[in-house]
């Protein structure tokens, strides 16, 4: 299928120019941070998008959406999947990343997070965007039924859309970095479903939150303030040997979720017998992480450098891993 050109290219490149000096200078105001990073996600999340060849141009390289579907029947349980736009010169189907979208557990839509996928899929990965269902309509542990109902549903179908259902790894921005650990560390919620958490590839948290309790804040107490165990929430309780490998990355200069969350979890990890380090970005702050990952802030690499050799380590092939890969 062609690849359809979006006319006019002159007057595309000026708008991006404006929008990108505009969201840089909102971002070096204190106070225009968030805004900014607002402004990032709504842009790269509209993207090039053509209605007819659903092909999304821009970064590294053009990607397909080759599927949206419902995981579940609340419009909450959706997904999204994306392939390099050339992947039928791939040999064989492309390991999988599986990103849940932060917000609190209570914001957040997988379409607002389309520039994971402008960021992954043209370095040879299936990127899948899972929402979930959000608070005040539910609460723990709703947000990992679902991460789990969805990964029941990659499991099901994404070999046949391209990609290998026995190479996935989770990945996911703050709370939904929550989200992803929990799912590789605490086997319950995947077993459910019938799949092992141990079957991971691996799992990525960016500006996580995994130690938190006593719930002192206004958004921790709401999600998960009526837990009958609320111990039993946290991430750095589940810490275990034998589990997905975990790569931990925050930024030095998170006030929100602060980094001790991700070197906490990695020395209890550490304890347990599955050594771990924290990965942290000197001045990145909470929503500076994500942003990294889309124009025009993917200029700064360290996102990527962190997560991308990660990624090709824990989908390498059993063979290539047999051979220290």
């Amino acid at each position: 299928m062609a690849i359809t050109e979006h006319p006019p290219r002159k007057a595309r490149t000026t708008r991006r120019r404006w929008l990108a000096w505009t969201l840089i200078l909102l971002a070096l105001l204190g106070t225009g941070g968030f805004i900014a990073y607002r402004l990032a996600l709504a842009s790269n999340a509209v993207g090039l998008l053509d209605s007819a060849d659903k092909v999304l141009h821009g970064g590294d390289g053009a990607i397909r959406l080759v599927e949206s579907a419902r995981y579940g029947s609340d419009p909450a349980q959706k997904l999204e999947m994306f392939l390099p736009a050339d992947a039928s010169a791939a040999k064989g189907p492309l390991p999988i990343v599986v990103f849940i979208h932060g917000g609190g557990w209570r914001s957040g839509d997988p379409h607002d997070y389309r520039f994971i996928a402008r960021a992954l899929a043209p370095q040879g990965y299936a990127v899948v965007l899972a929402g979930y269902r959000l608070a005040p309509q539910v609460r723990y542990p709703a947000m990992l039924e679902d991460g789990a109902a969805a990964l029941r549903w990659v499991a099901d179908h994404a070999r046949a859309l391209g990609g290998d259902p026995n190479r996935i790894v989770l990945m996911g921005h703050s709370a939904g970095a929550y989200n992803a650990v929990m799912l590789g560390l605490d086997k319950r919620w995947l077993a459910a479903r019938g799949l092992s958490a141990d079957a991971l590839r691996g799992v990525v948290g960016l500006s996580g939150p995994y130690d938190f309790y006593p719930f002192e804040s206004d958004t921790t107490r709401f999600s998960f303030g009526k837990a009958l165990s609320p111990e039993e929430t946290q991430p750095v309780v589940h810490a275990r040997a034998g589990g997905p490998p975990l790569l931990l990355v925050h930024g030095t200069a998170d006030t929100r979720v602060r980094p001790r969350n991700s070197v906490e979890l990695a020395r209890t990890m550490t304890r347990a017998g599955a050594p771990t380090r924290a990965v942290l970005l000197d001045g990145v702050t909470h929503e500076g992480l994500i942003m990294l990952f889309a124009r025009p802030f993917s200029r700064d690499p360290r996102g990527l450098d962190a997560v991308l050799p990660f990624l090709a380590r824990v989908t390498a092939s059993p063979v290539v891993q047999a051979n220290g890969g």
